[in-house]
């Protein structure tokens, strides 16, 4: 007697007489099915959470009524009986109250959307907490509290296609079980993993996929054609019982498939690589062009068409999977299926114009320009003239000349005369856009523009005679480093008297000096007033100069 009180709530729960747990599983009353949707009724006392689980449970969800034609559908399953079915609406998370101006009233599907074409209110008033949506006989739509009780509650099943219906064959009566438990004989289509029934067959088929093309057809586990009487015993070709027991065969061109009823193409599973051609009722294997059929007859090996046919390409030909491709030898290029001599200048980095020479490329200038001496790719305004037209934009307002010449008022570059400006010490030489500088025999040139003395005994040496630069847009040419042509004799200590006289002479020189420097800074800052060229030694050259009369003697 001590353990009674631990058996007795076990018994009692497995005589159901216990605490109560969840509610046994509802069967639907009636249902209906379409092509991609199936509908069903439920009757049964259940809140809005726990219809919602029993329709999830069934693989669907609480029915949507976006149109007349899910409205009819609800008619149909209710057959005039009294009560109130949940729909899938419930107020949305974020309001407090329903909103009776809005469509949904600020309600939304369980499928978390509001759209709809198609709605049936019942009058209401605003209405605030938890609220969901129940349908009557009179097809209204009425608000009430999600957590109390309805009669029952209405269910949606999607599917992305469905069987047919089995042709009726006389004395052969089928029943059909949908996936979520609806019964019956008048569906209008059969959802996947829907059951058929034969009993005077012994039969059962199921609606799946034939494992081919995806598609769904009523079939069973075991191969080949049930009697032909039936749906034509699942033959997808023809059925026969000609030898006693039914038989499916296909037309030409395709086989029978695994299961005995469907029909496939001979290529269907067949090893081929590439193509597979259909021949009766069997099947060859092909391949691309630039491939052949390899020993085993299904796979392909590529042809080496630069070994089979010589002479493809101009010079280089590499064979390819399923091809080839013709190249060029190196300082050649493709152009046009053609190897051409490929320019130098193809790549390179010339700002104008560009010349092919023996191993490599000489850079040009167009007219009025010439190759800027600092940077050979690069090129700068140039005139050999002593006047020349400007560069200007295409609007003619922005006007440059080259280095060494200045634009006048008749939209002309004209030179300047450096000469007149004294940059010279001796004789000067003007240039276009330059000058250059000329010494006296017993001086040589420093600085481009000063003269310097060469001690007596290299009169004869090197630097003898007349020195000359000149300041052109090419690069002057550096002087030469004197070299003495005799040895110099070796110091000796000087007089007394011979200091004196050396200093007395330093002094005078600078004065000298001063006075130089005083005389040609004031010929420096003299204006020039015009643009004629001054003369010079008789070693001087006139390269190119439009000379001017002038006061100067020859």
């Amino acid at each position: 007697m001590r353990r009674l009180p631990l058996l007795l709530p076990l018994l009692l729960l497995e005589m159901g007489l216990g605490e109560p747990g969840e509610p046994e599983p509802l069967a639907p009353s009636g249902a209906q099915c379409l092509q991609h949707a199936c509908f069903a009724v439920f009757w049964g006392s259940r809140p809005f959470a726990a219809a919602s689980a029993e329709c999830e449970r069934g693989g669907g969800h609480l029915m949507t009524v976006r149109s007349t034609v899910a409205e009819e559908a609800i008619a149909l399953l209710l057959q005039n009986r009294g009560g109130r079915l949940w729909l899938g609406l419930s107020l949305a998370p974020s309001l407090r109250c329903t909103e009776p101006s809005r469509r949904l009233r600020g309600f939304r599907w369980v499928t978390e959307d509001n759209r709809t074409d198609y709605t049936n209110w019942a009058p209401s008033g605003p209405r605030c907490g938890e609220r969901c949506v129940t349908v009557s006989r009179e097809l209204r739509w009425e608000e009430r509290r999600c957590e109390d009780p309805a009669d029952g509650f209405l269910c949606e099943y999607n599917y992305g296609s469905s069987c047919p219906l089995l042709p009726l064959a006389e004395g052969l009566p089928v029943s059909y079980t949908t996936p979520f438990g609806a019964r019956g004989g008048e569906f209008l289509a059969l959802p996947p993993r829907s059951v058929a029934s034969v009993p005077a067959l012994g039969l059962e088929l199921r609606c799946d996929e034939d494992g081919e093309g995806g598609r769904l057809r009523w079939g069973r586990a075991a191969p080949g054609a049930w009697p032909c009487r039936l749906g034509g015993g699942g033959c997808e070709g023809t059925c026969s019982e000609g030898t006693g027991r039914p038989r499916c065969s296909c037309p030409d061109g395709s086989v029978l498939g695994p299961d005995g009823r469907g029909c496939r193409s001979p290529c269907a599973g067949a090893p081929c690589q590439q193509h597979c051609v259909v021949s009766g009722s069997s099947f060859v294997c092909m391949c691309d062009a630039g491939y052949h059929l390899g020993a085993d007859g299904s796979t392909c090996e590529d042809n080496d068409d630069c070994a089979s046919e010589p002479g493809l390409c101009e010079q280089l030909c590499v064979n390819t999977m399923g091809g080839f491709e013709c190249r060029c030898h190196p300082g050649y290029r493709m152009v046009d299926g053609h190897c051409q001599r490929e320019s130098h200048c193809y790549r390179a980095p010339c700002e104008q114009s560009c010349e092919d020479v023996p191993g490599g490329y000489r850079c040009g200038c167009y007219d009025g320009y010439a190759v800027d001496p600092r940077d050979p790719k690069r090129c700068q305004p140039h005139c050999s003239d002593s006047q020349c037209p400007p560069l200007c934009d295409q609007f003619g307002w922005d006007c440059k000349c080259p280095e060494g010449f200045v634009l006048d008022d008749d939209k002309l570059c004209v030179d300047i005369d450096e000469c007149d400006m004294n940059y010279c010490e001796h004789n000067c030489t003007n240039h276009p856009g330059g000058f250059q500088c000329h010494c006296p025999a017993g001086y040589r040139l420093i600085n481009d523009i000063e003269c310097t003395s060469v001690p007596e005994q290299d009169a004869e040496g090197p630097y003898s005679g007349d020195f000359e630069s000149q300041t052109l847009p090419p690069p002057t040419p550096a002087p030469r480093t004197p070299a003495p042509s005799r040895t110099p004799p070796k110091v000796e200590l000087l007089h007394p008297g011979a200091l004196v006289g050396i200093t007395v002479g330093a002094v005078l020189t600078a004065l000298a000096l001063l006075a130089l420097g005083y005389h040609l800074a004031k010929k420096r800052c003299r204006p020039s007033a015009a643009m004629d060229y001054k003369c010079g030694g008789p070693h001087e050259k006139e390269l190119g100069l439009q000379p001017v009369a002038s006061g100067c003697a020859g």
